[in-house]
């Protein structure tokens, strides 16, 4: 694994994205590059997504994931596009190829309690990894302010106990991805 600082990341992950104009140009900024097997950390994006002000959140995390060279799969990102009548057999078949190819998984546990959809995904990440050494972990991201004030977080204890069991929970996205970049 090859750890730069943020400036060559911002560069060079692109190129890695294949979203260069010239993927193949080792020249950027005078400095001739040589390049190793780097493989991109594949991070499926948990968390529920059916308001605005969810997938904007949601959105925004992604994109800086984005720029910091990871590959995220958003679910809401391709049942939104694509204008088919959405069943539920069509949004197991769609998502669950996303949790399979991921090598980790960032879980949004806001609110009253985490959401059942969110939930299922953490389980079947976590029973992944039983049996893919390769799988990193996940990272619980809780943000709710109600955890803070000494009420209830809404994580049930199974969860949590699912979370940490390979990964941990965390209280912003600036904290994620650090985990994240730890697991490159």
């Amino acid at each position: 694994d090859v750890h730069a600082g943020d400036e060559v990341t911002a560069i060079v992950a692109p190129l890695l994205n294949g979203q260069s104009e010239r993927p193949w140009d080792h020249r950027l900024c005078g400095i001739r590059l040589q390049f190793c097997s780097v493989r991109v950390l594949r991070i499926y994006f948990a968390g529920p997504l059916f308001t605005p002000y969810e997938r904007s959140f949601v959105d925004e995390c992604a994109a800086a994931l984005r720029a910091d060279g990871f590959e995220v799969f958003v679910p809401h990102e391709h049942e939104l596009e694509t204008g088919v009548d959405v069943t539920a057999a069509w949004i197991f078949a769609k998502d669950r190829p996303g949790i399979e190819r991921a090598d980790a998984m960032l879980a949004i546990l806001d609110g009253p309690s985490v959401d059942d959809g969110t939930a299922c995904e953490i389980g079947m990440f976590h029973a992944l990894m039983q049996s893919d050494p390769s799988k990193k972990g996940i990272v619980g991201l809780l943000t709710d302010i109600r955890g803070m004030r000494g009420e209830s977080t809404g994580v049930n204890l199974f969860v949590q106990g699912a979370i940490e069991d390979v990964g941990r929970i965390v209280a912003s996205i600036e904290e994620a991805r650090d985990v994240l970049r730890a697991w490159r």
